[in-house]
């Protein structure tokens, strides 16, 4: 039986400071993981309050959503969301490597992560969201078709959707193999692929792409893919590149989105 290690620590400890930090140790993680926290100012532990996790892209950290946004608390507080940033291990492709025993961030996210979270602060079970930029577009979309019963709706800005189409890409094949000998690994971590568990299951998908991104082709790909299963989905296509500039001005519409499916 694993045994985990869990740190709670605060970055200021005054009662006006909502951000938080805390840290997970586990053999199924390649190093300790860093996870960002954002609390409502308003925060009563008598409430439950929606929760979303923001997923980093490849070669980034627990941090590259809140620098990206200039700071995640005015969002926290505005839409009254807790938000939560975990580390993906810089590109660990947020999932269960079938080479590498302790690159499990699946296991991870919904064995300690997840309940860490729902022990730490009081959460609404019908109001957990998801999304992510690039690598973890990819993350946000294959963990919700994976797990549907545990997210109200999911999100993805310039999401890797279809990880085949970049076989020799961002050493996905460290965690999954070649894909000239390991293809199954990679078919059953990839969005497109895993979209069919969604069908008629009632779940909602937002996504958008820059058109100058040069994962665009594959973002209309994986919206068609919807269209086909009836999946319910929103595509925003907009000017943009894969850029830190253009995900700034995605973030705002995956929260709106989210705001908007919220259960009562």
């Amino acid at each position: 039986m694993k045994t985990y290690l869990i740190v709670l620590f605060f970055i200021l400890s005054n009662a006006v400071s909502a951000q938080k930090i805390l840290t997970f140790n586990s053999e199924i993680i390649p190093y300790t993981d860093t996870t960002l926290v954002f609390v409502p100012e308003n925060y009563n532990s008598s409430n439950a309050y929606p929760l979303i996790f923001l997923l980093h892209g490849w070669d980034g950290n627990y941090a590259q959503w809140n620098s990206i946004m200039g700071g995640l608390q005015s969002l926290s507080d505005q839409y009254n969301f807790i938000i939560c940033c975990p580390d993906g291990f810089n590109d660990s492709w947020y999932v269960d490597s079938p080479l590498k025993s302790n690159s499990q961030f699946e296991t991870f996210f919904f064995s300690i992560l997840a309940p860490a979270l729902q022990k730490q602060f009081q959460i609404d079970p019908l109001n957990i969201f998801i999304t992510g930029l690039s690598m973890g577009g990819h993350g946000a979309l294959t963990l919700f078709a994976k797990h549907p019963h545990f997210f109200n709706a999911a999100a993805s800005t310039s999401g890797i959707l279809d990880i085949t189409d970049f076989a020799d890409k961002w050493g996905i094949s460290k965690y999954l193999g070649e894909y000239t000998s390991k293809a199954e690994n990679w078919k059953r971590n990839t969005v497109y692929n895993l979209l069919e568990n969604l069908k008629d299951k009632g779940k909602e998908i937002f996504f958008d792409c820059g058109t100058e991104d040069f994962a665009y082709k594959v973002n209309q790909k994986a919206y068609s893919r919807c269209r086909e299963l009836n999946i319910k989905a929103a595509f925003l296509s907009q000017p943009g590149n894969h850029n830190r500039e253009y995900w700034r001005k995605s973030l705002p519409f995956h929260l709106e989105f989210f705001r908007m499916r919220l259960k009562k």
